[in-house]
This record gives C-alpha cells, sequence and structure tokens, in this order.
C-alpha cells in the first residue's frame, strides 16, 4: 500500500522533471512523424487529424498519462482502505539533525487515502481539459510540467506521515502557484497577482512553519502520529499557541480573512490552473492540515474559537462580494473563499467528517464550474457577465453541466453540497448545546451560535449569486458573439464527467451517522437558499436584459471591491513599507554611497598633488634634490 502510495506521488513528479527538461524536444522530435503521417494518411479521417495534432499533444501525452497512472493507483488505495480500513505506514529513511529527528515517509489511512484519489481526478481532468485550452500556447510544456509538479506537491501534503516532510510539499504549492497564476507574464496584471499570491501566502506560512516547530518540539518529534499522541500531555499554553501559528497557514493558503486578498487577482491566470487551485489543491490544503491535526485543535478549544470568527467573516463576507462581481471567473473565486469558510466552519464547531465531506463535495462541483466557465470564456471571448447571456441553447452539455454545478454550490438537493453544507449546520445547532466528543475540552456554544447564524445567512446569500450568475450567463437576452458554440471535446467533456460526482456524491454520506442532514435543520436552510435565489429571480423575471444585482445601487461597488480590504492594507502596508524603503534608498544614497564617493573623492585629490612631484622630469627631480641637501644643510648649520 505505502509503495502504490509512494508511486503515485512519484509519477507526477517524473512528468514534472520530464517536461520541463524534455518537452519542447519531444515535439520536435516527433514532428518528422508527423510529416510523414500528413503526406501517407488520406485526405479526411482521423488518421490525417492525428497527424496534425502530434507535435503538439506530445507533452501532453507526458503530462496526461502520468496523472492518470496516479488516478488508478489513488483509487486502488481508496478501495482497499474502504475494504479493510487502518492506518498504513512506512518510512524511507530517519533524517538526524542534532536534535529532533524527521523521518521520510507516507501515511495512509481513510482521509488521506479519499483526499488523494480527489486531488488526482480533478488533476486528470485539468490535464486533459488543458490540452485544448492550451494547444496554441507556446509555453505549454513548462505549464503542464508545472500542472504535474503542484499535483505531486499536493499528493505530498496529503500522504506525508511527517510535518516537516509536509511542509516540503506545502511551499512547493506555493511556489508552483506563482509560476502558473504568472504563466501569461506579459501581462503585467497577471505578475502583479502571482507576486501578490506568493508574498501573502508568504506572510501565513511564517507561523504555519513555528506552529510545526512548536508542537514537534514538544512531543520530540515531527512524526504526525507521534505529535497526536502526545496532544493530551502537552501544556495547554503550548497547544494553543503552536495551533494558532497553524492558522496563519492556513488563512494565508486556504484564503481566509484577512490573508484572503490574493485569491481573486489569481483569476488572471488560465482557467484551468485556478480549477486546480480552487477544487483540489493549495485552497484545500489549509482545511486538510486542520483536519490531520484536528485531536490537537481539539484540545485547544481557544484556537477553535478564532478559527469560527475567521470562518464567520470569510464566509458571509465573500459571499456578499461574490454577489456583486462582474467578472464570471471572480464570482467563482470569491465563492471559493466561502465555502472554504463553511468547511473551516465545520471544524471550529468538532465536526472533522461534515468539513472533510464538504471538501470532497466543494472540489468536484468547484472544478465543474471552472472549467465549465472556461468553456463559457472560449466561446464569448470575455469574462464579463455583461458579454454573456442566452448560452443555453448554443452550449447544451455546458449549460447542463454547469447546471449542476451551481445547483451544489447553492445547496439545492440533490446536488451534493446540499448534503455537505447542512451536515455543517447540524453540527453547529449541536454544539449550542455543548455536545462534544468525552474527554475533549468543549468548544464554546457562542462558537455554534456564530457559525449557525452566519452559515444561514451565507446559504441565502450564495442561493442569490449562483442564481443571478446562472441566469445571467444562460438566459435573458443574447449578448454573446452569433458564432458561439460548445468547446472543443477535450474542453467539454471534461466538464460533463464531473457533473456526475457533483450531483451523486452527497448520496454517500447517507450511509454514515456523521453525515446524514437532519430533518429540521433541513428545512430551515432550505428555506434561506429559496428566499435567496427566489428574490434574484423575481428581480430578474422583471426585466432579464437587466442584471439583477442593480437593486444593490451605491453599496454594490464596495462589494465588487470586496469591501476594500486592499485598499486598507495599501494604507496601513503598503505605503508605510514603500516609504521605509524610499527612506533605505534615500539614505543609502545620500549617506553610504556619499560617504564612500567622498572618501574616493578625497583619495583621488590627494594623489592629484602627490602626482605633481612625479611628472617624468629629470630636471625637476635633479633640483628636488639639490633643494633638499640645500635644506639639510641650513638645518645641519642653524642647529648645531
Amino acid at each position: 500500500m505505502i509503495v502504490l502510495a509512494a508511486v503515485a506521488v512519484l509519477l507526477p513528479f517524473a512528468a514534472a522533471f520530464i517536461g520541463m527538461i524534455f518537452g519542447p524536444t519531444i515535439s520536435h522530435l516527433l514532428t518528422p512523424i508527423a510529416r510523414h503521417l500528413r503526406h501517407t494518411a488520406p485526405e479526411s479521417g482521423r488518421a490525417r487529424g492525428l497527424a496534425r495534432r502530434l507535435p503538439a499533444n506530445g507533452p501532453a501525452l507526458v503530462a496526461v498519462l502520468p496523472i492518470a497512472a496516479s488516478t488508478v493507483l489513488t483509487a486502488v488505495i481508496a478501495v482497499v482502505q474502504w475494504q479493510a480500513p487502518k492506518v498504513r505506514t512506512g518510512t524511507l529513511t530517519v533524517v538526524q539533525t542534532g536534535g529532533v529527528p524527521f523521518g521520510i515517509g507516507l501515511d495512509v489511512d481513510g482521509m488521506s487515502a479519499v483526499v488523494a484519489l480527489l486531488v488526482c481526478c480533478v488533476a486528470l481532468a485539468v490535464q486533459v481539459y488543458s490540452v485544448a485550452y492550451m494547444r496554441d500556447d507556446p509555453r505549454y510544456s513548462s505549464y503542464a510540467a508545472f500542472i504535474s509538479l503542484f499535483t505531486a506537491a499536493m499528493l505530498l501534503v496529503v500522504l506525508s506521515g511527517d510535518l516537516l516532510v509536509l511542509y516540503v510539499g506545502w511551499e512547493v504549492m506555493g511556489i508552483c502557484s506563482y509560476f502558473l497564476i504568472g504563466h501569461y507574464w506579459h501581462d503585467r496584471a497577471t505578475s502583479k497577482a502571482a507576486v501578490k499570491a506568493f508574498l501573502v501566502t508568504r506572510l501565513g506560512d511564517v507561523g504555519f512553519l513555528f506552529g510545526i516547530f512548536v508542537l514537534g518540539m514538544a512531543a520530540h518529534s515531527f512524526q504526525i502520529r507521534t505529535v497526536l499522541g502526545h496532544v493530551p500531555a502537552m501544556p495547554h499554553t503550548t497547544l494553543v499557541a503552536g495551533t494558532l501559528l497553524l492558522l496563519c497557514g492556513v488563512a494565508g493558503k486556504s484564503a481566509q480573512f484577512p490573508l484572503h486578498t490574493w485569491l481573486p487577482d489569481a483569476m488572471a491566470g488560465p482557467t484551468p490552473v485556478s480549477a486546480l487551485i480552487h477544487a483540489a489543491t493549495m485552497v484545500a490544503a489549509g482545511v486538510y492540515v486542520v483536519a490531520r491535526l484536528y485531536p490537537a485543535f481539539l484540545f485547544a478549544p481557544t484556537s477553535l474559537a478564532v478559527l469560527g470568527v475567521i470562518a464567520a467573516i470569510s464566509m458571509l463576507g465573500a459571499a456578499l462580494a461574490a454577489l456583486a462581481q462582474d467578472d464570471l471567473k471572480r464570482v467563482l473565486a470569491y465563492s471559493t473563499i466561502s465555502q472554504l469558510a463553511y468547511m473551516a466552519g465545520g471544524l471550529a464547531v468538532g465536526t472533522r467528517d461534515g468539513a472533510l465531506f464538504h471538501l470532497l463535495a466543494h472540489g468536484a462541483f468547484k472544478a465543474l464550474l471552472f472549467l465549465g466557465a472556461g468553456c463559457v470564456i472560449v466561446a464569448v471571448g470575455s469574462n464579463m457577465l455583461s458579454a454573456m447571456g442566452g448560452l443555453r441553447i448554443a452550449m447544451p452539455v455546458t449549460f447542463w453541466s454547469m447546471t449542476v454545478g451551481f445547483a451544489a454550490l447553492a445547496g439545492l438537493p440533490p446536488a451534493s453540497g446540499f448534503f455537505s453544507k447542512d451536515t455543517i449546520l447540524s453540527q453547529a445547532w449541536h454544539t449550542t448545546k455543548q455536545r462534544g466528543p468525552e474527554h475533549v475540552p468543549a468548544i464554546p456554544a457562542w462558537t455554534g451560535w456564530l457559525v449557525l447564524a452566519v452559515g444561514l445567512l451565507t446559504a441565502a446569500v450564495t442561493a442569490a449569486y449562483a442564481t443571478r450568475t446562472w441566469l445571467v450567463t444562460f438566459f435573458g437576452e443574447r449578448r454573446t458573439p452569433a458564432d458561439a458554440r460548445e468547446a472543443p471535446a477535450l474542453m467539454r467533456w471534461p466538464v460533463a464527467a464531473l457533473a456526475v460526482p457533483a450531483l451523486i456524491l452527497g448520496f454517500l454520506g447517507l450511509g454514515s451517522d456523521h453525515l446524514r442532514p437532519e430533518l429540521d435543520m433541513t428545512i430551515v436552510s432550505l428555506l434561506f437558499v429559496l428566499a435567496g435565489g427566489g428574490a434574484v429571480f423575481l428581480i430578474w423575471n422583471r426585466d432579464p436584459a437587466l442584471d439583477p444585482v442593480r437593486m444593490l445601487g451605491p453599496v454594490r461597488p464596495l462589494l465588487r471591491d470586496g469591501f476594500r480590504v486592499d485598499a486598507v492594507y495599501t494604507v496601513l502596508v503598503v505605503r508605510p513599507v514603500v516609504a521605509f524603503a524610499q527612506m533605505v534608498v534615500h539614505t543609502d544614497e545620500h549617506a553610504v554611497d556619499a560617504a564612500v564617493e567622498g572618501t574616493g573623492r578625497g583619495v583621488r585629490r590627494l594623489g592629484g598633488l602627490l602626482r605633481v612631484t612625479e611628472n617624468g622630469n629629470p630636471q625637476t627631480y635633479i633640483s628636488g634634490v639639490l633643494a633638499g641637501v640645500v635644506i639639510i644643510v641650513l638645518a645641519v648649520v642653524v642647529f648645531t
């Protein structure tokens, strides 16, 4: 089992290495073969089509086949783990550090197996989709290689048995996000978004690393199982400090308040990258790490309360911001922040299983929505909702697939999001009654009330922006080009395939008492969902040619700018840092450089004076010698 897990991690890493080093070479090697097939193949048919695509698809095969193999391996691991559930560990070697050693190994249990399968499935869909989406991109080889490396890093985070090895995968994802978001490097907005994502997540990662050190040193080991085994005996202050530091990294990676501002800007990158980041890697990593180390958080209810506050702010704030966006990808970006906050809220109220259930459901329907958005954008030629409309006839596969995705996002039955969201809300209700695991400190009741109240309000707002986006994109007046049509098959069919788990994944939770929604809470949440979605539909139905969010009036600019958090950061952080940097530059130029340059000028002037005596004229030298002799003689006569 551990060998299969190791191979599943190494395959996309090998694909990344081969793609980076040999990707362009593969295309050049295939070109003569393609030319030969063009001459020998019939004028029409599949053979000629294959010959025409072969040079571009060489790197694609390197990208797709290893991910497909990893998907098969993780599926086998998940099935075996489901049939015979137990923890399986394996350590390749132990690295001695002079202090606390760490081991390079993997750890497979039910949670890691199912999340690894999700990562591989979404990565495979993204790689297949990208073959058509990035077909004409001259840097496709490096793009596909970074996608593979991104996948390998997330699998390392999911399957790692050691906190330091987990941190390696955590940081590799950070650098991959920088390169992938900034893939269109010639676009200044894209470059700025990549730098912003890198810097903001690094800020959180500083705290995350120190949190690892605190827990590892307290347990005298970085092995995750060992750390969790020492949690009950750790001092409470140590646990609170360590878990709060970990939450810094979680807020950065999972784009939670106040480190959430990088995610909407990251939409400047290619759409498949957005799907991968939002659905199965990076932003899911923060939630997964909290779930992986959940016993430590359960024994530190203060940290869970802080997580609940962060989740409540992110949940409702991001949903309101999504309601006012005109860019389709930014709507989905703010939606991701809000849905991740649901998962964080589930963890804050004591339901790890519910949070992971929503993580899996969200991975399916958010990958579907982003890849579907890519199909729409390709057909329309714009990201803006104001340029869309009436696409349901021209793009039937995309329409029905995204309808499933929007239903899951809004929490409508029988889509998967309905089951997973209500599981979290039901647990929040139980937390208000102080129900929790035995022998574990109680989670504060106010945390449950906060997550429940904000979660219900967010459900209404989520249904509102999901309904608005669905209506404006596929119904009403057609503002799209007359030749708008379905995307190529390699883009269309991954979207249709993702609609299946987005629709039926929620039913898998009915077999578990921990994941089955409760009737009372289901009715209440459905009322909020229908209220939000119904209000938007009624406003839109009055005049389908207009955007329903016009009713927001003067509040819309504030929501569209994300409550102007970036502007606040500009005033409080960016401008002081820039002013300090300018002061340092001024000091360097007018003090340090002036001192160095002044010393140089002084030495040059002194050298100029001495150079007068060294002019190369023998007469001058003889005259100087005679003058010196005369002066010496006079001195002897006078002083003796």
